[in-house]
């Protein structure tokens, strides 16, 4: 005797699929905006209503029949690609695949009241009360147990004028509320939904305002530098582009196969990123097919490099979306092991991200600004050295508008390069000179009367240069005798070697003419640099060993 048993589904396994996994705003949109690129939908119109704690959503794809609802919509773990189909009607590659991202639309608000026609059609739908739901859920009943409610038109009466097609879908009061500004959703929207880039007919309004790359212009304007990957149709690109000065910013293009576009690019400072009034941060993220895909990528590969936290942009890799799904149940994140997703990580890291990191510094450090500490290719005394004249050579920059503005700044620029050695080696001329006095003062050691005579010398011109300037006050912290000294002469009281060998004394001959330029900002010739650097050197050494 046959049987006819078949199987039987709870409704509790919309809950084990992650019923309730969804409740970022954001998430939702991004759910329905993917469901109306995949109906080959031209325009998805997003009216949020903040007061009533309630948005539509709205589209003119290709509609449902009343078995396109039942059989597809509501259909969880219905799947567009059965079949090998991974195309629309028009050719758009499908964004969805396991059929349960639907969920996050039909639980983020108490009730989910959706209607759609296809062209020539009368609307058909119903409505998903969440209520209800749970109770049913509670319950234990199968699906052919909770029947959805009938769907109101006057709902609607204010979308339906003119929807030749397409679907309509309201959410009517939000568990989790309206948290977000319209100013922040423009700019999320406009960040995180590029499906444009594959057709640029697809276009989305939120209140009626079309949303494109200039909801971006404050980020766009705060842009320092800017990697380019291949040949990236993307207007955002250009509209960076369209911001840059040879003065302030800088553009390299990186050109490499397997399928890589989109760009890297740096802000001024880190809080640049911070997205308004939020404790969000635009980041470098993945996207496949137009849709973000993984939230910043980077925190896969860190660097602990300074530079990664100047770091936004967009990697588009659509090699990721084939045959194998390789997208975690949320839809939000890649399935970490992936082997494609893995060998893509590494050639972004080592073709792209290591490239942006290594220019940033070298950028930074040429527009005046500090670079990167951790890269040791710059010795520290030099990049200290840059620092410093940085902060002081902004002091100097003249208001926007002075005639002689561009012509100051590139004074400035030119200074740079001697003013990091000079700095460096001021630095390097008070150290050794104090420590060699300390060593004097330690080991009680006696004038001679060449120093007390160089020490008159000095303390004469000092008072009459500060009778001719009107100075009462003291000029030296210590005013001790050994302090008007410079290094020739501090070196013949602390460096007697038996023999006449004399190291320090017999360095200092030559390093005072170059050291005395120095002191009175004189910019050197190459060789007196060559010449001041091997002098110095010997002379470190040996302070060292006297300190020793």
């Amino acid at each position: 005797m046959p049987n006819n048993f078949l199987f039987s589904i709870s409704l509790s396994v919309l809950n084990h699929l992650g019923r309730n996994l969804y409740r970022s705003f954001t998430t939702v949109l991004g759910e329905a905006i993917s469901n109306s690129w995949d109906a080959d939908a031209q325009n998805v119109w997003v009216y949020i209503n903040r007061e009533a704690n309630s948005f539509f959503i709205k589209d003119d794809g290709l509609g449902m029949t009343a078995s396109d609802f039942q059989d597809k919509f509501l259909k969880i773990g219905y799947s567009k690609r059965r079949n090998g189909q991974n195309e629309s009607p028009s050719g758009r590659p499908y964004i969805g695949r396991k059929g349960i991202g639907k969920l996050a639309l039909l639980s983020c608000a108490d009730k989910i009241h959706v209607i759609s026609k296809v062209e020539n059609g009368e609307y058909i739908g119903g409505i998903i009360n969440n209520f209800e739901l749970d109770d049913a859920i509670t319950e234990d009943l199968t699906p052919q147990e909770y029947p959805l409610g009938n769907f109101n038109s006057d709902v609607f009466s204010e979308y339906t004028t003119n929807h030749q097609k397409g679907t309509i879908i309201y959410f009517e009061n939000l568990r989790d509320g309206m948290k977000n500004s319209l100013e922040f959703l423009k700019k999320t929207v406009a960040l995180y939904f590029r499906f444009s880039l594959l057709d640029s007919n697809f276009k989305i309004w939120i209140n009626d305002e079309l949303i494109t790359h200039e909801c971006l212009e404050e980020l766009a304007d705060k842009t320092e530098f800017l990697w380019e990957i291949n040949n990236s149709p993307d207007p955002y690109i250009d509209y960076i582009k369209s911001k840059f000065t040879a003065e302030r910013n800088e553009i390299k293009k990186i050109e490499l196969g397997g399928g890589f576009n989109g760009f890297i690019a740096s802000v001024e400072k880190p809080r640049n990123l911070k997205i308004i009034s939020t404790d969000e941060h635009v980041s470098v993220d993945l996207f496949v097919n137009g849709r973000l895909r993984e939230r910043d990528i980077l925190k896969h590969i860190p660097t602990a490099r300074i530079a990664e936290s100047y770091l936004y942009g967009q990697i588009h890799f659509n090699e990721l979306d084939d045959g194998t799904d390789r997208f975690t149940s949320s839809r939000e994140s890649m399935v970490a092991d992936d082997p494609k997703y893995k060998e893509m990580l590494e050639t972004l890291r080592k073709e792209i991200v290591s490239v942006a990191i290594e220019d940033w510094d070298t950028w930074r450090r040429k527009h005046r600004k500090d670079g990167d500490s951790e890269n040791t290719n710059v010795p520290k005394k030099e990049r200290k050295s840059e620092e410093l004249y940085n902060a002081i050579s902004d002091e100097y920059v003249l208001a926007v508008g002075s005639p002689n503005k561009e012509k100051v700044e590139g004074w400035v620029d030119e200074l740079g390069s001697d003013a990091k050695y000079n700095f460096a080696s001021y630095g390097e001329c008070f150290i050794s000179e104090n420590l060699v006095r300390k060593l004097i003062d330690d080991k009680s050691i006696v004038l001679t009367t060449e120093a007390t005579e160089e020490i008159n010398k000095w303390k004469i011109r000092e008072t009459q240069n500060k009778a001719n300037g009107g100075i009462s006050i003291d000029l030296r912290k210590n005013n001790v005798d050994i302090s008007y000294l410079d290094m020739k002469y501090l070196a013949n009281l602390v460096d007697k070697t038996p023999g006449g060998q004399n190291p320090l004394p017999n360095d200092a001959k030559q390093y005072r003419p170059i050291r005395d330029a120095l002191m009175h900002t004189s910019l050197l010739t190459d060789e007196a640099k060559r010449k001041l650097t091997t002098i110095y050197d010997n002379i470190k050494s040996r302070i060292k060993e006297l300190l020793s």
